[in-house]
């Protein structure tokens, strides 16, 4: 899309000071308070598979082609039956308005203006009622399911008459993760008024002024559904409350009740995704929270070849998990995604830019896409798996 291939003059000095989501990262953590940070950047545990994620990720190779001409490879994806402008989209994050003020608004909008989906959050800051007339056609709806059979049949009416189109329900949550660092930064919803918090709030006004502009985060959809709004552990708060353990019939309860396509995320299991291929599911994402959930499980990337192989080529698949560049999007489709989404990476962008974070990391994972497929010699997206130096299965780490 050349929007995001040949930037304005003013954009492009994003460009030469901010051209990699590292140093968005690194500007993101100077302008939000710790409390935030810590809540977007960690894992669990001694945060071991978030860096098996990323080594895994490293260790996939390709071959560069030459003299194959002038490449100017299309990146349109037709998913679910629905064409994108890259294949690429916005993942769900929880409690993203609290990370930066007006995220989801922000997000939102830029999926609408870039036709690629936008996944809203159960535990967002923003209703689905706000959210969903904004992405318009871009509108995904993620489920923390809630044990209440009438609270989460409430919540699917809210969210397909706000006009989301696509639910995706969220498999690898059954339990809260211990998150250590993001227990020491002692985060609440809505945050509680300390002296630490008073401190954080006066170091960082930019943040500071966008939160006194949108007001106190909070998670407003499950807390539609409690009568108390006290502020709560970010591992015990209003979305832990309402949340419940689903099984294999609650989905097919859920599949029967959502009209339209209905995607499963957290699948890392080549068992467990066959099943779900059998069961009237539209898609399988492979994802293992991006560490968040479990440390000593595998790496994401190496799943996906083994769950591809599972469910044969025609299952669409999802994949989250680590991705940080154009290039990681370009792995992950290589080993058998047919579409790849990032959370993290676009709230370190609007930390870093505010309103025109989305865009730049739009134009960092784009641009990184079509150079590195020139140097492929890769005209199309299905060309990369043979590009790959080794067979599309990596080791397990």
């Amino acid at each position: 899309m050349q929007l995001f291939a040949t930037r304005p003059n003013a954009a492009m000095d994003y460009d030469l000071t901010y051209p990699a989501l590292d140093d968005l990262r690194r500007r993101a953590r100077r302008r939000i308070p710790h409390f935030a940070f810590e809540y977007l950047d960690s894992a669990t545990g001694r945060e071991l598979q978030a860096q098996r994620n990323r080594d895994s990720l490293d260790a996939i190779h390709f071959l560069p082609d030459i003299l194959r001409g002038k490449i100017d490879p299309d990146l349109s994806t037709t998913f679910l039956g629905q064409t994108y402008d890259a294949p690429f989209g916005i993942a769900p994050l929880g409690m993203s308005g609290m990370i930066w003020p007006g995220a989801e608004q922000m997000l939102a909008t830029h999926a609408q203006e870039a036709r690629i989906p936008y996944c809203l959050s159960t535990v967002a800051t923003q209703l689905p009622e706000t959210i969903g007339p904004i992405a318009g056609d871009m509108g995904w709806f993620q489920l923390y399911c809630p044990a209440d059979l009438e609270i989460r049949q409430d919540i699917l009416r809210r969210a397909k008459g706000a006009g989301f189109h696509t639910l995706v329900l969220t498999v690898d949550f059954p339990s809260e993760s211990r998150r250590e660092r993001q227990r020491r930064a002692k985060l609440t919803m809505p945050p509680k008024i300390t002296p630490r918090f008073i401190w954080e709030v006066m170091t960082h006004p930019w943040w500071s002024l966008g939160t006194l502009q949108n007001g106190t985060p909070r998670i407003r959809l499950p807390e539609s559904y409690l009568e108390t709004h006290d502020p709560r552990s970010s591992l015990a708060h209003a979305g832990y409350l309402i949340r419940g353990t689903p099984d294999w019939d609650t989905l097919s309860e859920l599949r029967d009740a959502w009209e339209g396509p209905m995607i499963v995320k957290g699948v890392m299991c080549p068992e467990a995704a066959t099943r779900l291929s059998q069961s009237g599911i539209d898609a399988i994402w492979v994802s293992n929270h991006g560490g968040r959930q479990f440390e000593p499980g595998p790496a994401a990337i190496s799943m996906l070849p083994h769950i591809r192989d599972a469910v044969g080529p025609d299952v669409p698949l999802i994949f989250d998990s680590g991705v940080a560049s154009g290039m990681d999007v370009l792995r992950a489709r290589a080993l058998g995604a047919d579409f790849v989404m990032l959370g993290r990476a676009w709230h370190y962008a609007l930390a870093a830019l505010g309103q025109s974070g989305p865009a730049h990391l739009h134009h960092i994972l784009f641009d990184d896409m079509r150079l590195n497929m020139a140097q492929l010699g890769c005209r199309s997206l299905d060309d990369l798996k043979s590009r790959l130096v080794a067979p599309p299965r990596i080791r397990s780490q």
